[in-house]
């Protein structure tokens, strides 16, 4: 009887224990109230701000090397480049300046996006910042670039390509620039489906299998895609557009089958 009696407490004590350390990530998830979650996302926001103003800050010491660069990369594809604006010019720079600043700051914007995430996530998910912002940089990084060497060219010589004698084409510095945001931060996003992939199939909104399953409809709608997004009928221009897309289709389904939430046996 007494060692019946000594072993209940330890007993109670050491379900106690356990019962605390299984809820511990369900508290570490809901223990911050709406107003927390303003006073981070603030926190967050204000931090990637002062990032990109530092960004910016840098970027504008090499404003005139960066003027002369992108003058002739929009000159180069076709058209005679003007701006009719006065403070055209002024703000071309400007806005070369902030263009470089978001893609420069990018990883730290992600960092401070996945540390907004992470109170939500239990603890062995939050371990995986690194990878997260990594990969995301990378994703951006790529997808730019892809708009820079091939998007942004393949669209603009095609609109140059109705210039006849008697016509000329003369687009404008300001919508120039604002057409090569568009593309490069279009892309930039367009690139960090795996991203999205893994969040969806964490939270088990989509399975690998699923869209295996989706595969064909997929590239359909990629290559309507590639089709909208492309001015020209060309179908090699549309190819290279599409062909990136499914590349991130088939990456996504290998992420969605590494990182899928698991379900049990009998719901399978």
């Amino acid at each position: 009887m007494t060692d019946s009696n000594e072993a209940g407490p330890l007993t109670i004590d050491q379900d106690l224990d356990q019962g605390a350390e299984g809820t511990d990530a369900t508290e570490d998830r809901s223990r911050m109230s709406f107003l927390d979650h303003l006073d981070e996302l603030r926190k967050r926001i204000i931090y990637s701000l002062y990032a990109l103003i530092a960004c910016c800050l840098v970027a504008f010491f090499f404003w005139e090397q960066v003027f002369a660069y992108f003058v002739t990369y929009f000159s180069a594809y076709g058209g005679k480049l003007i701006y009719t604006e006065p403070m055209a010019g002024f703000m071309f720079s400007l806005q070369l300046t902030v263009l470089l600043g978001v893609i420069a700051a990018a990883p730290f914007i992600f960092s401070q996006l996945w540390l907004f995430v992470a109170p939500g996530l239990y603890t062995r998910e939050k371990r995986v910042v690194i990878p997260f912002v990594l990969c995301s940089s990378l994703l951006f990084f790529a997808g730019a670039y892809f708009g820079h060497r091939l998007g942004f060219p393949a669209m603009w010589r095609f609109f140059a390509s109705y210039e006849i004698p008697g016509l000329s084409y003369m687009p404008a510095l300001d919508i120039t620039f604002g057409f090569y945001v568009k593309v490069i931060l279009g892309l930039g996003l367009t690139f960090q489906m795996p991203m999205l992939v893994y969040f969806l199939a964490r939270f088990g909104i989509v399975t690998a299998k699923f869209l295996v399953k989706q595969f064909r409809y997929a590239v359909l709608i990629i290559f309507i895609i590639a089709a909208v997004i492309t001015p020209s009928a060309d179908v090699v221009t549309q190819v290279i557009f599409a062909a990136p897309m499914l590349v991130l289709y088939i990456l996504s389904i290998g992420v969605a089958w590494v990182f899928g939430k698991a379900k049990p046996k009998e719901q399978e």
